[in-house]
């Protein structure tokens, strides 16, 4: 599966006025203020660079063969060791994740130097094929027989871009006068960074239009849905939920983001995943946090001698 990068709206700053009280907040009030903090989050996280550690297990199908006998499953398990930042291919108008992976169950990467340059240095390529070169190299070390280019953190606040709210009905699903309430806290992953104590609505989400914004790897919509947790004054996301199905494959992101006091901005702090293919009756799962966020400045320096 893969993901569609879609312009994003920088620049945007959430006005410093005094917010009504939620209660007389509307769900287009809340959505707003949702994509006016979106585009500034991803503006303030493309100058910061995470740590990422990210185990993953699989489990995967092997059919009955003439080479490999009976039919079995066959379990692996890898952890990665990665830089994750938010760039801006040139010319692109859309921010993608990369992660850089500099460590494999605990061996360093050797091609690491060699791998940067030739995705952030050479100009050769048009913007949309630097960016698909930055999403399959992101996705280069993955383990488990279902591809899958969609597991970094940022992806799910992608559907609360204002530019992509349309594509979704939206409906507040914890108010404690409806009958959707119950669906508050529904099969959140069993961590404590997936819990909230603060003021927050639920909203959950439904793609409605076509072609998705996710798409199969061999060609093909999936359609997106799931659920946010939002301050509704700020319009701050602190936990969001991917769930992308069709009749074979489904596919669960639960990303928790917290704030950090020394960048002074919510940031993701885990994130969890889960695929699952009824045809091959395979699972791969995975967990990562992220610490050590640091901000870093990319500094050009020419050197300009005097010619003999």
């Amino acid at each position: 599966m893969t993901a569609r990068v879609a312009p994003l709206l920088a620049g945007l700053a959430i006005l410093a006025l005094a917010q009504p009280r939620a209660q007389e907040l509307t769900l287009d009030e809340v959505l707003a203020n949702a994509a006016a903090y979106v585009a500034e989050f991803e503006q303030q996280l493309s100058a910061i660079v995470a740590e990422e550690t990210y185990v993953q297990r699989a489990n995967n199908y092997i059919p009955r063969g003439a080479l490999n006998g009976p039919a079995r499953q066959a379990l692996e398990r890898r952890t990665l060791k990665a830089d994750l930042l938010l760039v801006r291919p040139d010319d692109s108008g859309g921010w993608v994740q990369f992660r850089d992976v500099f460590e494999v169950d605990g061996r360093p990467v050797r091609d690491r130097a060699e791998r940067l340059t030739r995705l952030f240095l050479d100009q050769s390529d048009a913007a949309g094929n630097q960016i698909a070169r930055i999403i399959q190299e992101s996705a280069r070390y993955n383990i488990g027989d279902i591809q899958r280019t969609i597991n970094v953190p940022v992806l799910p606040l992608m559907m609360l871009e204002h530019t992509n709210q349309r594509r979704f009905r939206f409906k507040r699903v914890d108010d404690p006068a409806k009958p959707t309430a119950r669906e508050r806290d529904r099969d959140l992953p069993d961590s404590p960074n997936f819990t909230v104590s603060t003021e927050v609505w639920v909203v959950s989400y439904e793609e409605t239009r076509k072609p998705t914004l996710i798409q199969l790897a061999a060609g093909g919509d999936i359609k997106s849905k799931g659920r946010f947790w939002i301050e509704p004054g700020s319009g701050r996301v602190l936990m969001g939920e991917l769930v992308a199905e069709n009749a074979d494959l489904r596919a669960r992101i639960n990303v928790s983001y917290q704030s950090e006091p020394l960048l002074g901005l919510f940031v993701p702090v885990e994130m969890r995943e889960r695929y699952s293919s009824t045809r091959r009756a395979t699972v791969v799962e995975g967990t990562a946090t992220y610490d050590r966020f640091r901000r870093f400045q990319v500094k050009t320096d020419e050197e300009i001698g005097v010619p003999r």
